[in-house]
Order: structure tokens, then sequence, then C-alpha cells
């Protein structure tokens, strides 16, 4: 059969949704308080201030295939408002019950016309990410398609109804961006000190439940074996639904399988404060589990941005930057000759870097002398944990990570065989490392969950979640908060500093020329290959006052 390229119907996808968004408008002025009826109970959401959702209409007497499938196209995205009641009027009864529409989400470019051939319509669709039914994020890379079929059939009326549909919903960039919110869900780290993030996105609408039960379901497979949790298996919420009060207090009722210490019960509560209290109308949080209340949460950390200043190497010396300008940092020595890539833990305590040979050594003290930790450079630029392990690695030979007065650890990484490693950074909680590699697939970076034993030693990683899909080239990575990456690389235009999330899209912040490193902090530093430093302020690189003849800028970490 030959397939014919129908014309763009009058209305097209993007047209219809903002008719769809000036009728919803519209209606919001119209909208009265309901005066008969049956009463009808509510799911105890609160709806975000200034939330407006978009209405959709059913199938039309006399559509063509075409029109019934971008209607229902249209009622997919306008669908969580109703549970996709009007959606499923354009499809068939059998096609009815087996479409699910929370399967996941292709969020798209714009649509071209579609490809009709009588009961057929197929569309190539310009992929920008997918996200799954538990609300993992994947970017695709520049340029990914798919192509997606719809099946119709005549009904006994003559109507034309979809009677095969993917599973799950195709929404465009900007609907995706108004109906959807990134959300973190907090886990433990294995020494129950940090929270570690868990990024996910779910529908705005009633997110706060959302939330809850995928915390309940457990971490990402990633993460699995890094991460632990206060939640017992089989809690369950009752009602299945997390109320949130006129007073901003969201109210988790939890039903338990198994009785909790004291303390555990304080790390659950921990998770799931911090957990809902990022969502929009939520002020706090309360906890009952079996009927009893749960009060006090324990106090743990999270893995934001790094406590000190930034440092860098300026005419051989390790040198600080204050609001007084440069100055030495105490209590070091002189740097040898070709030492470079300093890190450091947060308390100063651990110093390390590289010296000219390539090998990772401690910075020397006034009143002492460096200590070789790892030889056969050249290694990678190091990433010191809190842990005061100094990870690095051999470009082609893999991971390591090596403390003084221990044996160093080769970290197995099963996905880095035969990958060439460009980059490693350890996050603030010392449970995921960013890794840049390269491959015969071209470059990768990725985020592994750490696996410690019960003194903090690294033993392996699992496997990893791939970010930054938009990245043709990519080099030197660092942490920008608890979920975002700074990696130096290329994805359209010149190299850049992009910011990647571990779940999220990737952009690129304005070029610096001649870039070579860069410092991720509560201020955003990039050197250039000049010797000048620049600091970014709102979306400005600007270069800062003497500081001239600098290289290797570095936070903590």
């Amino acid at each position: 059969m030959t397939a014919r390229r129908t014309p763009a119907p009058v209305r097209t996808w993007a047209t219809a949704l903002v008719a769809a968004l000036v009728t919803s408008l519209t209606l919001v002025g119209c909208v009265a308080m309901p005066t008969s009826g049956p009463v009808r109970q509510g799911d105890g959401t609160v709806p975000e201030e200034g939330r407006v959702d978009l209405l959709a209409e059913g199938p039309q007497r006399g559509a063509t295939p075409a029109q019934i499938v971008e209607g229902f196209l249209l009622a997919g995205s306008a669908g969580f408002v109703g549970e996709f009641v009007t959606a499923r009027e354009y499809l068939t009864g059998e096609a009815r019950q087996s479409w699910q529409p929370r399967d996941g989400v292709v969020v798209t470019g714009s649509l071209p016309a579609p490809v009709v051939e009588e009961q057929r319509v197929t569309y190539e669709v310009p992929v920008i990410a997918r996200i799954d039914a538990d609300g993992r994020y994947t970017e695709a890379p520049a340029g990914a398609q798919e192509s997606v079929t719809y099946e119709l059939e005549r009904t006994v009326a003559g109507e034309w109804r979809i009677a095969t549909a993917p599973q799950g919903l195709l929404l465009a960039q900007a609907e995706f961006d108004r109906q959807f919110r990134a959300a973190p869900l907090y886990f433990l780290s294995s020494d129950a000190q940090f929270l570690v993030p868990d990024i996910r996105w779910f529908p705005a609408l009633n997110q706060q439940t959302s939330i809850a039960r995928a915390l309940l379901a457990g971490p990402s497979p990633w993460l699995r074996d890094a991460v632990a949790t206060a939640i017992p298996e089989g809690a369950q919420l009752n009602a299945q639904t997390v109320v949130i009060g006129d007073d901003g207090v969201a109210q988790v009722d939890l039903e338990l399988a198994s009785t909790m210490t004291l303390d555990a019960r304080a790390l659950m509560l921990a998770q799931l404060q911090a957990s809902l209290g990022g969502v929009p109308g939520v002020r706090s949080v309360q906890v009952t589990a079996d009927g009893v209340p749960i009060d006090g949460p324990a106090t743990l950390e999270r893995g934001g941005l790094p406590d000190g200043p930034v440092e860098m190497v300026r005419d051989g010396v390790l040198t600080t930057l204050d609001a007084d300008g440069l100055a030495p940092v105490p209590g070091v020595a002189a740097l040898t000759p070709g030492a470079h890539a300093p890190a450091r833990d947060e308390s100063g305590q651990v110093r390390v870097l590289l010296d000219a040979s390539g090998d990772l050594v401690t910075v020397a003290r006034e009143d002492d002398e460096p200590a070789v930790l790892l030889e056969g450079g050249p290694l990678l630029p190091p990433s010191v944990d809190r842990f005061g392990w100094a990870w690095t690695a051999r470009p082609t030979q893999g991971l390591v990570a090596a403390r003084e007065g221990a044996e160093p650890v080769a970290v197995t990484a099963e996905s880095l065989d035969g990958r060439t490693v460009v980059a490693v950074r350890m996050a603030r909680d010392a449970t995921r490392l960013a890794v840049v590699s390269r491959g015969a697939d071209g470059v990768a970076v990725e985020v592994y969950g750490v696996v410690r034993d019960a003194s903090g030693t690294p033993q392996r990683v699992g496997e990893p979640v791939r970010v930054g899909a938009t990245l043709v080239e990519a080099g030197e990575v660092v942490w920008l908060d608890e979920s975002l990456l700074g990696v130096i690389g290329r994805s359209t235009g010149a190299t850049a500093v992009h910011r990647v999330p571990v779940s999220g899209p990737t952009r690129a912040l304005p070029e610096v020329p001649d870039l070579v490193a860069v410092a991720g902090g509560k201020v955003l530093y990039a050197a250039s290959g000049d010797g000048l430093l620049h600091k970014l302020v709102g979306a400005t690189w600007v270069a800062v006052p003497g500081a001239e003849e600098v290289s290797d800028p570095a936070y903590p970490g």
C-alpha cells in the first residue's frame, strides 16, 4: 500500500493546545459554586496558585483518522485532570482498557505532518527526553527520533476510533514543562549521615502522593546498592493519598508491615519531610505510622554546595581567594615544580595533588614532607571524599581510590571496561561519583552509586545512570549542587560549561574564551588558558580582578 502524506489539519496540535488554553482561561472566571447534586469526595490536592488546566474535547462526528489521532494527543495532554476520560473516548472498547497513559512520557519537539495509510497514522517524533513510569528522566541525544504508529477502526456508526496506541503519552516540551515537576526522593547514605537525592519527574497535580508512593517503593536501580532507607519493606499509604490541608500541612498516614526502632522512625521522618518539603503549598509534614504520630526527625546533612573557599595554583603556591583577594593557603609549603590539580576535603586536613610525573601525592605542610599515595602516572586530577579517600583513574585501566595509611583500592566498574576515563568527581555525600569517559560510542557522562564497607572503604560502583546526552564532547566535571553537574564540553556551539542535571535537560552557559577549568561552589569559577580567573555573575562571566596567572581552581571535594 502506498503511503500518502496528508496536509496538516487546519487546527494543528500546537494551535489546538493554545485554543484549549484560551478556553480554559476564559472558563476560570466563569466557575461557580455548585448548589445542587451529590456530595463528591476530593483527592485532598491543593492546586498550585495560578494553575490553569487545559480542557479536552471528545471526538467530533466525521473526523478523519489524522484528526482522531490529533484529538487523542490533545486529550492526553490535558488528561491528568479527570484521569484521561476524554482521551479514552478516542479509543475502541478494547484499547480503552489496555491503554496505560501513566506508563511513561515521550517529550517531543514540534510534530511534523503525519503519514496516513488509510487506517494507520504514523508520526516521526523528534524526541527530547523520555520519562518512565516511575518518573525517571532520560535525556535523548540531539536529533533523536522515534516512529509512533496508531491503528484505527471504524465503529458500528461508521466513526473512526484508535484500536492500537502506544502506551504512555506524547507531550510537547512546553506542555511537559507546564504539567511536570522535578522532585527529589531522599534516601540515606550508607553511614546514615547524609540524605541522598534520587530525582524523579511527576505530574504537578497531586505530586505529593506520587512522591510518597515512589519513596516507599525504594531507590532507582543505579542507586539501590549505594544507599539505604529507613522505610520498612511493605509500608503503605493509608487511603492511598497524601492530603495537604488549608494550613499547608501534608498529612502522611502510613501502615507499616513491621515494627521500627525509635532511631529508624527518626530517619524515616527525615526522609519524608525532606522529600515532601519542596512540594508547592507544603509548609510542614506530619507523619503517622499505624495511628501513632512520629516526632523528632533525625538531623542529616545534604550534599549541596561544598563548605570552603575556592583555591588555585599561582606561581607554584597554593592560593585562596577571599574578600581581600588572593593569599597563600596557611600552613602549606610551596609546591614542587610541575605540581598541579590540587584537591582537598572540607576540613582542609586531607590535601592531595598530582606531581610533575603524574603520581598522586599529599600536599606538603610547612612542617612535614609529602607522601606518595599512588604511583604509576599519569593519573587523572583527583577528587577527595568526606572519608578521606582521593579518587582518580588511570585513563585506560579504571578507577582507583587512595588514602594515606591504607592500600590503594582498584574500584570495580564493569561499564568502564574498554573505555578511556577522562575525569572523575565525587559528590559531597560520598555516595555518587560522576565520571566522564570515551569509547566507541563517543563521550559519556555518567553518575555511579558508590558501594562501601562499614568503615567507608570503597568496594565498587554499580551500573551508572547516563546524563548529558546532548554533549558530543566532554572533559572536566564538577558538582554544582546536590543533583547538578558542571561539565566542560560541547553540545551545539563552542566549548562551554554545561549545567547537566542528574535527571533533566542539559543547558549550556555562556562561553569563556580558551576555557580550561571550572570550579563549582557557591560561586561558579572558570579558568582560561591565559591564566585569568572568571566568575559567573547572573548570565555573564566576569574576570576576577587581580586573579591572573592562575590555574586549577577548585572547591573542596
